[in-house]
């Protein structure tokens, strides 16, 4: 494991806690966790369809609108 024995992963293991503290080592690891879940799931998903108005088009339809309403 990247050439990694058991002696170099207990002092990174040690160094971690130290840095983090024991009580947010669950929360971290669930965030990372979440992180990877989401990024597979929108890897494999179908790209969506974007349903936002472009803006010439809306101003299209907003003028339009007021011309009608003008000539009302």
């Amino acid at each position: 494991m990247f050439g990694l024995g058991t002696q170099e992963l207990m002092i990174i293991l040690v160094i971690i806690v130290i840095l983090f503290g024991a009580t947010r080592l669950p929360q971290i690891g669930s965030g990372i966790g979440q992180a990877i879940r989401n990024f597979k799931k929108g890897v494999k998903e179908q790209d969506e369809i974007d349903v936002t108005p472009d803006k010439e088009k809306s101003k299209e339809t907003n003028k339009e609108k007021t011309e009608k309403e003008e000539g009302d």
